[in-house]
């Protein structure tokens, strides 16, 4: 999929200024191959998952070619390679650089050893997870901290609960911190959020979630503690432990400086490519975060990675379907920045007065709603151009719409196992692991039991008005 992105935008005239889709102009049919491809993310996994294992990256080049096609014929090629150029370049590539530089990363880094699975020891594991998310991503914290803490509950009787809150806290909740810590917010920073913008307004909802959370965890896990101890003879005995590919730490520090500089740093300096814009900052970032991922992939023993059992698939599996979900999703975009001249007008009143001033509460529930069920980033993206659309009117006038905004696609991705990409890959590693995850509904039930009255106290503190 990516390579025939690539190719597309190689055949336009480096000078060519393609048009832009013009959403008042468009009928909700043009954002059909969009919901095709969320809904094959969310339903091909769960009831075909053989096929998708093998073809997803043919199904996210189908649905591509569905809105590529049509607009190449009926808007003209300009327009459809207009998309392609601003999908490739402003959103895609950072988008993918950034996930593949952090992956790479904590790929290298192995903490061998086991610990008692006790409580304690189990919610201080959430907590440095929930930390470490907006650190190193939630993909980077999650996969770094998944096997440990399976190993340490492999003589519990009970613990499920145990991989379900850790999707709650590491995979999702715990990255609200920084634009590093979860897709959608890095897409804002992308558009123009400032990075400490999201770390000042994003601190008090994350540390309530996560104190919350915590306490409620401590007495779910002492209770099945108390109540059903430990299998007679331990799987992997208690061990001191070792914490090996050291070095990744600093690259880990690296790939944060790299993204500060893209925000802080400003030359005014960019080249139009195909109608996109590439600035400067951007280029040196995603340049150094290629080096970095490289450097960390050229010191890292092979042993290092074989212990976290690292292979390519998660990452090429992210960037097939992005890739196309970034094209795809232009049309919706555009008929959303259309407003009340679009077709999407209804949606448009739900989340705004008579008088057009933003519900928070709603675009914090219906945005954190599609997040459940779609993916957080390209929902996050979506409710960001259906509010405004401009980073720093949403930072100033509009800062409680966007903090709305950005909580709920950061929170609410954890109500599903298809709501933000790292759920699925605990989930996967927990049950390669011997760990009897619930089904898709059964994780629902966990989710909506423990996160919707938290989601309720957040809107009661954060977006009453």
């Amino acid at each position: 999929m990516y390579r025939f992105l690539t190719l597309a935008l190689l055949c336009l005239p480096v000078a060519a200024q393609a048009a832009g889709l013009d959403g008042s102009q468009l009928s909700l049919a043009w954002a059909l191959p969009f919901a095709g491809i969320l809904l094959s993310i969310a339903l091909f996994p769960l009831f075909a998952p053989h096929f998708w294992h093998r073809h997803f990256g043919k199904v996210a080049a189908f649905w591509a070619l569905a809105f590529l096609v049509p607009c190449a014929g009926l808007l003209g090629p300009a327009t459809a390679g207009g998309v392609v150029a601003h999908a490739l370049i402003e959103e895609f590539i950072p988008f993918v650089l950034l996930l593949f530089a952090l992956y790479t990363v904590s790929g290298g880094i192995l903490v061998w050893g086991n610990l008692h699975g006790s409580p304690a020891l189990n919610t201080g594991i959430l907590a440095l997870g929930s930390v470490l998310a907006s650190i190193m991503g939630t993909t980077g914290a999650a996969m770094l901290l998944i096997r440990p803490l399976l190993k340490a509950n492999d003589n519990r009787k009970h613990n499920v609960h145990v991989v379900v809150f850790f999707i709650f806290l590491v995979a999702n909740i715990g990255g609200g911190l920084t634009p590093i810590g979860d897709p959608p917010l890095f897409l804002g920073f992308l558009k123009g959020v400032g990075f400490f913008w999201t770390l000042e307004h994003m601190a008090l909802p994350v540390l309530l979630s996560v104190a919350v959370l915590l306490t409620v965890f401590f007495f779910i896990d002492r209770h099945y503690f108390n109540k059903e101890g430990v299998l007679p003879r331990d799987p992997t005995p208690d061990m001191p432990l070792k914490l090996y590919g050291k070095r990744n730490l600093l690259l880990i520090a690296a790939v944060v400086g790299a993204v500060v500089m893209s925000g802080v740093w400003q030359p005014g300096v960019s080249v139009q490519i195909a109608g996109a814009t590439l600035s400067l900052q951007n280029l040196v970032r995603d340049v150094l975060l290629i080096a970095i991922a490289g450097l960390s992939l050229w010191l890292t023993p092979k042993q290092v990675r074989a212990g976290n059992d690292f292979n390519w698939f998660p990452i090429l599996e992210v960037a097939k379907l992005f890739s196309a979900i970034f094209v795809v999703m232009a049309p919706a975009i555009a008929i959303l920045r259309a407003g009340e001249a679009g077709h999407l007008a209804p949606l448009v009143r739900m989340v705004f007065t008579a008088d057009g001033a933003p519900l928070d509460t709603m675009f914090f529930w219906m945005t954190g709603t599609l997040s459940a069920f779609l993916d957080n980033a390209p929902t996050y993206l979506v409710f960001f151009n259906l509010a405004h659309g401009d980073a720093q009117h949403l930072m100033t006038e509009m800062a409680s719409t966007l903090l709305a905004i950005s909580a709920g696609s950061v929170f609410m991705g954890a109500l599903s196992y298809i709501g933000n990409a790292p759920n699925f890959m605990v989930k996967a590693v927990a049950e390669d692991r011997g760990v009897k995850m619930p089904s898709f509904f059964g994780y629902m039930a966990w989710s909506c039991a423990i996160l919707l009255p938290l989601f309720l106290l957040i809107t009661v503190i954060f977006f009453h008005v």
